[in-house]
């Protein structure tokens, strides 16, 4: 039986030096894990085991237990791109619903959604299907993710 390398440090990007031994390209929901089975590009299997349920981004890498570096890649995915007039009320009622948006000059991103789509034309948005990396805002709540996060004291806390 072989035994597959495991991955159990993350260095955030920027964090990290040296070329990486490979990449390892995945979706939006692809890069929020804790432990699981992947393989990079090239197709080396290798096991990442972390702490905890994590949202890697693009430019992270990941530590193999021999020291080689697994640079996380944002794959390209089917995306909406939201322009129109008045792109920060767009953004803000995207926001309202805890739907994740890269927010640009000029356009929104989010994921391929149709009943956030039909919402966002009924406001006068325009609507085009796009096939990209996605790197929507992390938020303030948590690295990367904008879901399951607490809005505040709860009521037993005061």
């Amino acid at each position: 039986m072989t035994t597959l390398p495991i991955a159990q440090i993350l260095h955030r990007k920027g964090h990290w030096d040296g070329a990486p031994a490979g990449t390892m390209s995945r979706d939006y929901e692809g890069r929020f894990l804790r432990r699981k089975r992947l393989e990079t590009d090239a197709g080396l299997p290798f096991v990442v085991d972390l702490e905890q349920t994590t949202s890697l981004d693009p430019g992270d890498a990941l530590e193999l237990g021999d020291g080689r570096l697994i640079e996380v890649v944002a794959a390209p995915e089917p995306l909406l791109q939201v322009t129109g007039p008045d792109l920060a009320r767009l953004a803000w009622h995207i926001g309202n619903r805890h739907t994740p948006c890269r927010i640009e000059a000029d356009r929104l991103l989010i994921r391929d959604d149709p009943v956030i789509g039909h919402m966002l034309e009924h406001l006068g948005a325009r609507l085009d299907k796009v096939t990209e990396p996605f790197t929507p805002e992390g938020g303030a709540y948590g690295h990367g993710r904008t879901h399951s996060h607490e809005h505040g004291a709860t009521a037993h806390e005061h």
